[in-house]
């Protein structure tokens, strides 16, 4: 084997060794952050409860009874749209999506509202506002194109 084969070859496996390392390098790094965060969390217990030796002072609500309803406690951030009423039922946020796509030209998509609302154009900024378009359109306040896009009702 000559030596510019054996350079190359000698480089290839580094390089993709070096890959592995990143990776790992990342990895561990992500768990560092967590672990740092439950430190902090724990500290902050163990500090109000002495170590668990005193009742941390926080409440325990009374129980309910149990009442099967649609959302969190009956409570839905998107109401079904209904005759006449207008968007102040509505989150800020929701108002806002809503103030969005009824001033535009014509059909938007979701980057374009995410773009609006000041976010980055990546994809995990632009799934929440496809799934908040989403539940506006199931919830009848807007109609949504065959194509992904959504006008106002």
């Amino acid at each position: 084997m000559d030596v510019l084969t054996w350079t190359i070859e000698r480089r290839m496996r580094l390089t993709e060794r070096a890959e592995l390392l990143r990776k790992e390098l990342a990895e561990i790094d992500a768990e560092l952050g967590r672990l740092e965060a439950a430190e902090v969390v724990f500290g902050q217990w163990a500090e109000a409860t002495d170590g668990g030796r005193r009742p941390s002072g926080i409440m325990e609500p009374e129980p309910e009874p149990a009442v099967v309803t649609h959302g969190a406690g009956g409570m839905r951030l998107i109401p079904d749209r209904e005759e006449g009423m207008g968007a102040k039922v509505l989150t800020p946020e929701y108002r806002r999506i809503m103030e969005i796509v009824a001033k535009a030209s014509g059909p938007v998509m979701a980057k374009d509202v995410a773009l609006a609302l000041g976010r980055e154009n990546t994809p995990a900024k632009v799934e929440p506002v496809r799934g908040q378009l989403r539940k506006l359109s199931d919830r009848g306040w807007l109609t949504r194109t065959g194509s992904g896009r959504y006008l106002p009702r």
